[in-house]
This record gives C-alpha cells, structure tokens and sequence, in this order.
C-alpha cells in the first residue's frame, strides 16, 4: 500500500475473514428469527391469534403485527446505534443476539385467541416491538464490523457477507417449516407444530455468542479512543442528514421482499384470495430465491469493488421493480412454475444487485465516528416506511378484487424508482479510503493505484 493511501487506513490487527463469519452467521441466526415470525403471519398467524368473523381483516391484521416490527426498528436504531458508536460494534451485536433469541421464544409459547381472547394479539405485538427493536442494531453492527475490518479494495465483497447470511437465515426459516407444514396434519399444525421453529431459537443464543465473541473490536474504532462523541446520532444529524435522507430512500427497496415472502404468501395461500398454492408449496418459491441469491451475493459485492456501489444499486432497483409484475401475474394465474422462475429472477438474482452492495455502500457514506448510528437510523427509517406496506397491499387490494398483481406490481415499482433516483444522487464511495469517508472533501485514490492496491489485498488473501 502507498504512503498516502497508508496513511489514510487505520493500523491495528485486522480479522476478515472471521469478521465476516461472525456477520454472516450472527445475521442468518437474526433474521431466521426474524422471518420465521414473517412466515408465521402470513401462513398462520390469521387463523390462531384473531377473530374468525372476516378473514380479510384477519389476513390485514395479521399482516400489520408484522410492521409492528419494523416500527420498533426506528427507536432501536436510535439506541444501538449510540451503543455501537460509543461502546463497540461487538457489543451491541451481542445484545442484538440476545433480544432477538428471547423475544422468539417467547412467540413459540403464547396461547391463542381461543384460549385469552384479545390478550393473545397484544402479547403477539409486543414480542414483535421486542424483536424489531432488537434486529435494528444488526445489519449497521455488522456491516460496519466487516467492513472496517475489511482490506483496502475488498470492501464491498466482504461486507455482502452480512446480507448472504441473511438470505441463508430466510432459507432456514422456510426450511424448518417445510417438513412441518407438509407431513403434519393441519389441525396438529395449526395447534402446536408452528410453534417448534420458535422455540428452537434457543440456539440462536448458544451458538451466536460462541461465534460473536471471538471476533476482535474493530482498528477504525479502536483507533477513534477517547475522541469517540457523545452523542453520535446528534453529530449524524447535524453533518450528514442528506446522506442519511438518501439511506431512508434507498432503503424503501425492501418492498422487494415485502412481495415476495409477505404479500405474495398470503396472496397466494390465504383461502380469501382464491388462488390455492399449498403452503408447503409456496414455502418452496422464497427458499429457492434466496438460495440462488446466496450464490449470487458474494459475486455482486465483488463485482462492486472493481466498477462501485452505485451501477449494480440502480439497475438492480429497477429491474426488479419490473419483475414484480411478472412474479404477481404468475400467482394470479395459480402457474407455480412461472412463480418460480419470476422469484428465482426478481429475488435470487437482480433484487441482489441491491441487497449484496448495500452493506457497504450504507456505512461507507458515513464516517467512523457515526457510521453505526448513521446507517441504523435512516435504513431502518426507510424500511419501517415500507414494513406496512404488506397490510397497505392487503387493503387496496382485497380478496375479491380485480387485477391485484398489477395495483400491487405499480405501486413496488414505483417505489423502486425512488430508491434508483437516491442511490444515483449519492457519492460513489469504493475507492476512498477508510479515514477518508464520510469526508465531502476526500478525493477518491486514483483508479490505477486503487486496482494495484486491490490486487495486493487479493494476492495477500491467497497466500493466508
């Protein structure tokens, strides 16, 4: 590495790869917890926890306890954020883990409406607000860790660990409930079988501390010592709330998920809608997304090292804003192949252009010394905007209503545009250096020195 590029990285013991392990299964074990309450809502939850007068309401309000969530992100934001900018991104990561565990569980063991009436719903949402608050401070902790941990040139790869791990969580979630929900009978299902991927969170909690505990505190946070701020959401705030406007854009992207697990399960299992996929099925469509999307991801974050964040952002955002109509048409007409192939390409393979790239773009507009509460703020801002779109959905378009795949298409694709244009207005970010971003006045290392000091990191990594 150059003097002056030397210069502008932080110095201390830096450990890639086992940062990026430590995202990558901290994050699959979260958001495993995450979805599987996701896929509870859509598959189960309308038939256990609410009144069984209109099955439309239920479905609508079975869906917005799982915004009730991303409502609570927000206000977790604002307080991991401090804790990971104050006291460590290790830190608060741990606690994450620990939130998220317990606050699942707990969903494995409410009683249902029949057995305490409407304290079933309130318990139901609270554990929700408890997991959303928790799941807040993940994906900022662990972005920031990898990729302050990464090597100059090598950003980007190694920080779309965090989102294949969290595609591999998604992919567990479906897969514990497929054997369930197709060998058990639906009456054994519905009364206790839902119940068993919850309760298994326990181990979320065993092995995410065996793992996040033997990963070192960061050199760029370390080296921030007694210069730390004390209020670093202020300070994010006060210098950098253009950037944090456009993450809250941006993040609306997560109307791309919100399609194809939430919306378009109950879209196509919910008896009101009428289409008929079995749920065992349709488990079948979001696992096989996210598992092309896990091979996907790593290829994109590299890829993103060599021509920046922002190309592979803008196309994925829109493209897969147009594949949504593709992939509502196909469950319209009940054509469980063309489902498939539409979320295989909307989900697995262009929405990753996005998905595999944020996690580095996102904390590299900010500077260390506000980097996680930053990021968790205005992402988490930006998905608690989208996380009741599922219900807003059901509402517009209802069971029994016409052309549902493209009210619903229109309104995603939309929202993908708005997520294009920020990213397009924001700064390219992937060659400047550590200590230099957030930084308006930083100039990028030029191309050729960059791709020299690339190279060295990769030639660095096959010799380790």
């Amino acid at each position: 590495m150059s003097t002056s590029s030397h210069a502008n990285e932080p110095e201390g013991r830096r450990q890639s790869k086992k940062a990026a392990a430590s995202g990558w299964i901290g994050s699959a074990l979260e958001y495993y917890d995450f979805f599987i309450y996701a896929t509870a809502a859509s598959l189960i939850f309308p038939q256990i926890f609410f009144p069984k007068g209109d099955p439309a309401i239920a479905i609508i309000a079975s869906l917005a306890t799982y915004g009730v969530g991303y409502v609570a992100r927000p206000i977790g934001a604002f307080v991991l954020g401090h804790m990971g900018d104050t006291r460590g991104r290790k830190q608060v990561l741990v606690l994450c883990m620990f939130l998220m565990g317990f606050s699942t569980i707990a969903v494995g063991l409410l009683p249902t409406y029949d057995q305490i009436g409407l304290w079933a719903p309130a318990l139901l949402v609270l554990c929700r607000l408890v997991q959303g608050f928790a799941v807040a401070g993940e994906i900022s902790g662990a972005s920031s860790m990898i990729l302050e941990h990464a090597p100059f040139g090598r950003r980007g790869f190694f920080a779309s660990f965090t989102l294949q791990g969290v595609q591999a969580g998604q992919i567990l979630a479906a897969a514990v409930f497929l054997p369930l929900a197709h060998y058990m009978p639906t009456d054994q299902f519905n009364s206790w079988g839902w119940r068993v991927p919850f309760i298994l969170s326990f181990i979320v909690i065993i092995i995410g501390w065996i793992i996040r505990r033997e990963v070192d505190e960061t050199p760029a946070f370390t080296q921030e010592g007694a210069a730390k701020p004390r209020s670093p959401v202020t300070e994010a705030f006060k210098h950098h709330a253009p950037d944090m406007l456009r993450v809250v854009l941006m993040s609306l992207m997560n109307v791309i998920p919100v399609v194809a697990t939430i919306f378009g399960a109950a879209y196509a299992v919910q008896p009101a809608y009428g289409i008929g996929f079995h749920k065992d099925v349709y488990l079948w469509i979001p696992v096989l997304g996210n598992i092309l999307a896990v091979l996907v991801i790593p290829l994109v974050g590299n890829l993103s090292d060599k021509i920046g964040r922002r190309p592979p952002m803008i196309v994925g955002s829109v493209l897969a804003g147009l594949l949504a109509f593709g992939y509502l048409y196909a469950i319209s007409i009940g054509s469980v192949p063309l489902a498939i192939c539409m979320s295989l390409l909307m989900w697995g393979i262009v929405y990753q252009g996005y998905n595999a790239v944020f996690p580095s773009f996102y904390p590299e507009l900010f500077p260390t010394r506000t980097r996680v509460s930053a990021m968790a703020i205005s992402q988490n801002v930006g998905t608690a905007i989208t996380a009741m779109l599922p219900a807003v959905f059901a509402a517009v378009a209802p069971p029994g209503s016409t052309n549902i795949w493209l009210t619903v298409g229109a309104l995603a694709f939309g929202i993908t545009v708005i997520s294009a244009v920020a990213c397009y207005t924001a700064r390219e970010t992937y060659r400047l250096a550590m200590n230099d971003l957030g930084k308006p006045e930083a100039a990028p290392v030029p191309e050729g020195e960059y791709m020299r000091l690339r190279d060295e990191a990769l030639a660095q990594a096959a010799r380790a």
